[in-house]
């Protein structure tokens, strides 16, 4: 197979259309075209980015006798796990980057506006390891990101920790879960430093059904007697920034 056989069939395997690439590599279509058709062979460091973009070796590329099956053992070991790939992409790209990217297989990265994979980064993505505006996955960090370890403004998960953090183990400015910890904590293990309400409760104002400790004012429950006494010590003793998080935890009181 020729070196233009290879970049033709990397470049499909790979869902890219000439235009695509070209643009990746700043060159013209007509000279990936040339390539292609072994009329011009690329420059040292087009081939280096070549070898990137498709996870080959310079070996694979320049050899006429190393085959497919050669370049996918040097990555590894082979086994029918790391073996599967699936991949595809749109044709539309938002300056160079696809409108949605597929990418399943060990060790592969989803790269696109909507991207979905082992490995994904988009402004929407999905993944065991997942990077985003939305984010969802095992291990997630975005904005919004949701997933068994999560990281974001707001974060939702078995442990997560943002601004706004829900899950069984959370930290956060506003922590919610079963152990919430953070500036204002509502969980059965609640620790705040401003507030607390919770089993469990500590916090400068606690709110503890079985034990509530808090330095300022503390309570078994919220009554309607005392409501208005917790908000009014909030406000007195909470910085501004945080006037945000006593509207939302006001469901609770």
């Amino acid at each position: 197979m020729s070196l233009g056989d290879k970049l033709a069939k990397l470049r499909k395997d790979n869902n890219y259309t000439q235009e695509q690439l070209a643009d990746i590599l700043g060159v013209s279509r007509q000279a990936v075209s040339r390539w292609e058709s072994d009329l011009a062979y690329p420059e040292t460091d087009k081939l280096i980015k070549l070898g990137e973009l498709y996870d080959c070796s310079m070996d694979y590329l320049l050899k006429d006798k190393v085959d497919e099956k050669t370049q996918q053992d040097q990555l590894g070991i082979r086994s029918p796990f790391t073996d599967f790939h699936y991949e595809r992409k749109s044709a539309r790209t938002v300056r160079g980057v696809p409108l949605w990217h597929i990418n399943i297989g060990f060790g592969k990265t989803a790269k696109g506006i909507i991207a979905i994979g082992f490995c994904a980064r988009g402004l929407i993505s999905v993944g065991f390891f997942s990077l985003g505006l939305l984010s969802f996955g095992l291990l997630s960090l975005g904005l919004l990101s949701f997933g068994v370890f999560a990281l974001g403004f707001i974060s939702a998960g078995a442990i997560s920790a943002g601004v706004i953090a829900l899950g069984a183990v959370c930290l956060g400015a506003l922590a919610i879960g079963a152990t919430a910890i953070g500036e204002f904590s509502v969980g059965a293990l609640a620790v705040g430093k401003y507030f607390a309400i919770g089993d469990h409760a500590y916090a400068a104002i606690a709110i503890g059904k079985t034990k509530a400790v808090g330095s300022i004012f503390c309570a078994s429950e919220v009554t309607a007697l005392n409501r208005a006494e917790i908000i009014a010590l909030l406000k007195s003793n909470v910085p501004r920034i945080f006037y945000w998080a006593i509207e939302m935890i006001k469901p609770f009181l």
